[in-house]
């Protein structure tokens, strides 16, 4: 008994001195995405209890809900990484078509929830078609700068074709509306351009263009002019336009430094509209306060900066498409989180934004978990290159031209 306890114990000693073996995709990212999820999990439960139980009855309806999507999202992520990054560079305009299709359809079909038609009723849940474009998006302009890598650098012609595209893509969102997504695609298409190493005055000149042209749509819609102008002073209004964001910075207020405790908050007892979906952030910095916050953004801002590193890594080996996406899921993550905390905290206008991987929605959940499964699937495939070297050529933008 004695050597067999020997044994035991210098096996464990072994294992906790020796490294571990090189592994063949990044750890680190797998578990910082599992812990946002359990984290979104636990923030919506404890914030949607009050609205469920008006709602339904049931106080853990969207909880359970959340949690059936958390796991369907792990099942599709698991499936997902098995894609090698080949196959979707030959979808990537079969999936724009399709998705351009789905944001026509949700114009015809959809569901019209506070004045917005962004919803497609499937039973189980409601797809958002805006969710599946941002990814068919991205997938689409990556695979669009490996084939025209040097006209993007070269010519003003192949800067602007894929802007095109983002206008058609525009012109259906703003008829939803959802100005918010379009910012989001807008932003991220201008820093996957970036880059690729398009000229600085091409930015300048669109940025210029974009910049009019949000004015415009703010200026003649009332509701966003309301938006704006109650961003700007919210307690001048704080029953009225002013209402969300006044509730909302009362949360950041109660939370102070260690926050009030799990399920403690107040302003979810249905002082806080959306308390579970655009508003968690602000429920979350109620309950577990500045350090619970400060713990929650550094594992996002982990998220984001391993995507760029694995961009980097990807570009520097000439595995382009890879690395463009990477960098392309690098900006969505920041910039939608940049929006949704930033319209929480009273820092930008109201969007409609989900937290990455935190909010409440079977739509955004899947396509975040698509786009982490892909991004684990692309250091995958470096690694696997840095090894044992490319399995097959990966740039051919030196060859192929449309």
């Amino acid at each position: 008994m004695l050597s067999a306890l020997r044994d035991r114990l210098g096996g464990l000693g072994e294992w906790l001195t020796r490294p571990a073996a090189p592994c063949l995709y990044d750890r680190q990212l797998v578990w910082i995405a599992l812990i946002l999820m359990v984290t979104g999990l636990v923030m919506v439960t404890s914030a949607s209890v009050p609205v469920a139980t008006r709602l339904t009855g049931m106080p853990f309806y969207f909880a359970l809900r959340h949690g059936f999507f958390l796991i369907c999202a792990l099942v599709i992520a698991a499936f997902v990484v098995q894609i090698p990054l080949e196959r979707w560079r030959q979808l990537s305009v079969p999936m724009l078509l399709g998705s351009i299709f789905l944001l026509i359809a949700v114009l015809v079909v959809g569901r019209s929830v506070n004045g917005a038609s962004r919803w497609i009723p499937l039973g189980i849940f409601n797809l958002q078609p805006a969710e599946v474009a941002k990814l068919s998006l991205f997938i689409f302009l990556s695979g669009y700068l490996v084939r025209q890598y040097h006209q993007v650098r070269e010519s003003f012609y192949g800067f602007i074709k894929p802007l095109v595209v983002l206008a058609v893509m525009a012109g259906l969102l703003l008829m939803q509306p959802d100005l918010g997504s379009f910012v989001v695609m807008f932003v991220t298409t201008v820093g996957m351009l970036f880059i690729a190493g398009a000229k600085l005055w091409q930015f300048l000149a669109m940025l210029a263009a974009a910049v009019l042209g949000i004015t415009l749509l703010i200026i003649f819609e009332p509701y966003r002019l309301r938006r704006v102008t109650s961003f700007m002073d919210p307690w001048e209004d704080p029953f009225g336009s002013g209402y969300q964001l006044t509730q909302s910075l009362m949360a950041f207020g109660r939370g102070d430094w260690l926050g009030q405790g799990l399920g403690n908050s107040i302003q979810k007892l249905e002082y806080l509209p959306e308390a579970h979906t655009d508003f968690v952030f602000a429920v979350l910095a109620e309950e577990v306060g500045l350090v619970g916050v400060t713990v929650v953004l550094l594992l996002i801002f982990a998220l984001v900066f391993k995507a760029l590193l694995i961009g980097r890594k990807c570009l520097q080996s000439r595995q382009l498409f890879g690395g463009f996406l990477a960098f392309g899921f690098g900006f969505w993550f920041a910039f939608q989180t940049l929006v949704n905390v930033g319209a929480a905290a009273g820092l930008v206008p109201t969007k409609g934004l989900t937290l990455p991987l935190i909010s409440y929605g079977g739509s955004s959940l899947f396509m975040m978990a698509t786009a982490v499964a892909i991004l684990i699937r692309i250091d995958h495939e470096q690694r696997q290159a840095a090894r044992y070297g490319p399995a097959e050529e990966t740039d051919e933008n030196d060859d192929e031209q449309e």
